[in-house]
């Protein structure tokens, strides 16, 4: 198939990409390279032995979108979106704009142009608070979002749902990430954000290097065993292959499914496995809450098994030893 993919520059994106294309797939990209960089089309083509056909487009110039779509695309994976739950809390407009705007775009170009297949990158924070740290996909969403990056993705699902209501012909699978980790086993393509990172991993890097002091743990007294939050991390590998499973699943009207590991680590445990695999300590601190952050977020990843055929088979070590590959592979 001849898939487009969104934010296809990015951590995710381009993993899913190189999953794409080594499964066969005919993959073009589509990125403004806001948080990502060009340079990415190239280590792609080192795995891979192909380089993606690239288009330097904004989701919000709808007549540029339009005319990628034009290309003629069999289904899309949209990963284009800004995703910092922190930043999202200081600038609500911008991710309002950015991802529901861009979004309706994308949605009406593949509408003009014919195509009718898409899966989207949600997120976990559709959940909310549930007041329970198992989340699966029978529960409710909308209520107790805390960070406007949850809200759009929860605005976005409900816009594609209605988009599958009102038109039967639109297929769409909605894949509610948990927290992607770790790197390519070829250390060449990783979790490398642009200016300053916002999630754990980048951020750990950046402190091993010493291009920051300290980690911030922020918050140790949370209803946890040490205090510290929990999550569901992912390898982003494994993450990747959970898009090439939907596509190859995806059916008429719309679906949604975790991708999860179903086992929750904390932060000062992700530090501890950094620490064994490096086998240099961390210099961390506790620091205060950030706004938006809930204790506990960890998947019931069932129904992938179930209906998708997947589930999460590399481990925390795993992605330690492969964000260190990646790592080495930078600084070279």
């Amino acid at each position: 198939m001849k898939i487009l993919v969104t934010g296809g520059t990015g951590y995710i994106g381009s993993h899913t990409a190189v999953e794409l294309i080594q499964a066969g797939h005919t993959v073009e990209i589509l990125d403004n390279l806001y948080n990502s960089k060009e340079e990415v089309l190239g280590q792609i083509s080192e795995i891979t032995g192909v380089r993606p056909a690239f288009h330097k487009v904004d989701l919000l110039d709808y007549p540029a979108v339009l005319k990628v779509l034009r290309g003629g695309f069999d289904a899309v994976m949209h990963f284009a979106g800004l995703k910092a739950v922190a930043e999202s809390v200081e600038k609500p407009l911008f991710y309002y704009e950015n991802n529901i705007s861009g979004t309706l775009n994308l949605l009406k170009a593949m509408q003009e142009a014919g195509c009718s297949r898409l899966i989207f990158s949600s997120s976990a924070t559709v959940y909310g608070d549930q007041g329970v740290g198992l989340l699966d996909e029978t529960m409710e969403t909308g209520h107790g979002i805390t960070n406007p990056y949850g809200q759009t993705k929860f605005m976005i699902e409900q816009i594609i749902r209605d988009v599958c209501v009102a038109d039967p012909e639109f297929s769409a699978v909605l894949l509610r990430y948990f927290n992607p980790v770790g790197a390519h086993p070829s250390g060449l393509i990783g979790e490398d954000p642009n200016g300053i990172p916002n999630n754990l991993m980048p951020i750990v890097m950046k402190v091993a290097t010493g291009e920051i002091p300290e980690l911030s743990v922020y918050g140790d007294d949370y209803p946890t065993p040490d205090g510290t939050c929990i999550r569901d991390y992912i390898h982003v590998v494994d993450l990747a292959k959970g898009h090439l499973s939907a596509l190859e699943h995806i059916d008429n009207g719309c679906a949604v499914y975790n991708l999860g590991t179903g086992r929750g680590t904390s932060v000062l445990e992700m530090v501890r496995a950094f620490e064994k695999a490096s086998g240099r300590p961390l210099p961390y601190k506790i620091a205060p809450r950030r706004p938006g952050d809930l204790a506990e977020l960890c998947a019931v990843p069932d129904k992938a098994l179930r209906e998708l055929e997947w589930k999460a088979e590399l481990s925390i070590d795993d992605a330690m030893r492969d964000t260190l590959n990646f790592l080495a592979k930078k600084q070279a």
